[in-house]
């Protein structure tokens, strides 16, 4: 049986003991009902992974003792920082799971012309903190030790200052014959994905103005949520661990 992997919001340290954050403890005592003796391993997202022992259990309480410190290597060589249009429903959750399981760096929700979602105060909030959760447990299946942040929600101008820094800044699109794999290897790339509508002809072109090069995925029109996927799984394959 293979060995949970929970993600807890607690310091971590080998010959250390600790009592789980409610939502780690809760998941573990009433969800998986594990009791003392069981082993798990653990992550707070510095990087590595813990195994644990429980020495005690209950629903809404668990201690363990942390026994070993693992290194990791499931982090890409290659920084992602995804720009992602706002969606409805469940596009988003997908969006941000698969990134994560793709080894994106950083995820940047955008609000761009066409983009059908207004989040603002208490309503952003809530689904910034949705959208982590989803981030946290994406991590936790696919095994790795540091958990992507969601960053707040920004507008076009703010995501073409924000990206900046990155060697290789991509705005995809179906309306151009550039291809990933004539490009040169980056250190860092800044993918910008568009609504379901598509960016606006302006859109593109603010961003082709601010140094993004426009690239296409083949012939075919790809949804929102499926872009990103498509995108990182190539510039992992061409620049990264794949």
């Amino acid at each position: 049986m293979r060995t949970p992997r929970i993600y807890t919001d607690s310091p971590l340290a080998t010959g250390t003991s600790c009592e789980l954050d409610d939502k780690a403890a809760q998941h573990v005592g009433r969800v998986l009902r594990m009791q003392p003796g069981q082993a798990l391993v653990l992550f707070n997202g510095d990087g590595r992974d813990y195994e644990a022992s429980i020495t005690s259990a209950s629903k809404k309480h668990v201690e363990v003792e942390i026994t070993a410190e693992v290194g990791t290597n499931t982090e890409s060589s290659l920084e992602v920082v995804l720009g992602q249009t706002l969606s409805k429903g469940d596009r988003m959750d997908y969006a941000v799971q698969k990134a994560v399981e793709m080894g994106v760096s950083r995820i940047v929700p955008l609000s761009t012309e066409r983009c059908d979602v207004k989040l603002k105060g208490d309503r952003e909030d809530k689904r910034l903190r949705h959208w982590q959760q989803v981030a946290i447990s994406a991590a936790e299946q696919c095994g790795r030790a540091r958990v992507p942040e969601i960053l707040p929600v920004m507008s076009l101008p703010e995501w073409l200052d924000y990206s900046e820094g990155c060697d290789l800044r991509l705005v995809l699109h179906h309306r151009t014959e550039q291809r990933l794999d004539t490009l040169a290897k980056p250190a860092s790339v800044a993918l910008m994905i568009g609504p379901e509508g598509g960016l606006s002809a302006d859109e593109i072109a603010q961003a082709e103005g601010r140094g993004f090069l426009p690239v296409a995925l083949g012939p075919r029109v790809l949804r929102t949520e499926t872009a990103p996927v498509a995108a990182m799984a190539l510039c992992q394959w061409l620049w990264g661990d794949f």
